[in-house]
């Protein structure tokens, strides 16, 4: 049995052993040439990964910490937050918690956002920002991101207000084509530890020119997160404060890998995995009481949640699983008792799905 290709958790996700080996480089100073050098060459494939010719910055935090960043320094007054699972709910609180008014556009859980209806209540006024999830990761829902878009721009010409849109895409970047600067997102960040197959801790964002303009006229930034701050260090291919620097040498690992794949090529091996996912559910699945949470139209490629109502428990399912090895998600929150997520990202392979595919059934019988 190989050790790569067992771990199938939705974040954080395997990583290869190579990556893992980059880490125990010597620690070097983080204001050198060396160090600017090394995220120098790590410039290009980030933007790629983001579809952008902006900066991407990279944070030495979770997530969250960026998600935190969009709202200080994109939201001005009041924003309207898309909420369909527990990660969209975490962007909208935080709206809240920063001291901004915050308006909910909410659908249940396992359904995605419509645009027309984002439209309709940026329409009414007031708004200078959306925030939204692209791949919820707590119910495999993928959100129509650049539709989205597209109505919150129709809204900025129907009320003649700037509405940033600023957009979670932790498990969409570096498993799904994210086009940040076509579809008009204004600021987009991902972790490093799911798509992007690196260890945790570290966060990457891309922000557009007008939400680096807006960021400019905003008080209360903050010091760890100040997009301004960012964007002057990241001139020098640095960071304004310490950086992680061993997860910096797995990140500069991690690149080679996927410019060496492609992000187009990585993007397709990913919905070459979902569609197996998605087809073993609704061939195989019944007997077991499977279905598929994420409605056609609606998945993610990166993870798949999976409704179940059968013989065996779904947290019973996830523990027969570990017993034997295997490690997949459980049901996030609400859905514990009731679902489970496999998370077919990153590094993985069709073939290592197929592998876990079979494992799952053996264990169910």
């Amino acid at each position: 049995m190989t050790d790569f290709g067992r771990f199938f958790l939705p974040g954080p996700t395997e990583v290869r052993r190579e990556v893992l080996e980059a880490m125990v480089r010597p620690v070097i100073g983080h204001r050198g040439s060396e160090m600017s050098r090394i995220l120098a060459e790590c410039d290009p494939v980030l933007r790629d990964l983001f579809r952008t010719s902006r900066p991407v910055y990279v944070a030495s935090s979770s997530a969250t910490g960026l998600m935190e960043a969009s709202v200080r320094n994109g939201i001005r007054s009041k924003a309207l937050s898309l909420v369909n699972g527990a990660f969209s709910k975490r962007f909208r609180d935080l709206v809240a918690d920063c001291g901004r008014e915050v308006e909910t556009y909410e659908v249940a859980m396992g359904q995605c956002h419509d645009p027309e209806q984002v439209f309709e209540r940026l329409r009414a006024g007031g708004f200078d920002a959306v925030t939204a999830v692209h791949s919820e990761t707590s119910t495999g829902v993928l959100d129509p991101l650049s539709g989205i878009a597209e109505a919150v721009r129709r809204a900025e010409r129907e009320t003649g207000e700037e509405i940033l849109v600023l957009a979670d895409g932790v498990t969409s970047v570096g498993g799904a084509i994210v086009e940040s600067e076509a579809w008009g997102l204004d600021f987009v960040l991902t972790g490093s530890q799911k798509a992007m197959a690196l260890p945790p801790g570290l966060a990457f964002g891309t922000a557009s020119a007008r939400m680096m303009a807006r960021a400019a006229t905003l008080t209360g930034r903050g010091q760890y997160f100040d997009l301004i701050e960012y964007d002057e260090f990241w001139k020098k291919h640095q960071t304004p404060t310490t950086p992680a620097v061993s997860l910096i040498y797995a990140l500069a690992e991690q690149c080679r890998h996927i410019a060496a794949e492609g992000v187009d090529a990585r993007a397709e091996r990913h919905r070459a995995m979902a569609r197996r996912c998605w087809d073993w559910v609704m061939e195989d699945g019944a007997r077991w009481g499977f279905s598929l949470f994420a409605p056609e139209g609606c998945r993610s490629p990166t993870v798949t949640c999976i409704g179940v109502d059968g013989p065996v428990a779904a947290p019973e399912i996830v523990a027969r699983l570990k017993a034997e090895g295997w490690v997949i998600g459980g049901g996030y929150g609400p859905l514990k008792e009731r679902t489970i997520r496999i998370g077919h990202m990153g590094d993985h392979t069709v073939d290592e799905l197929e592998a876990l595919l079979a494992a799952i059934e053996e264990v169910l019988g």
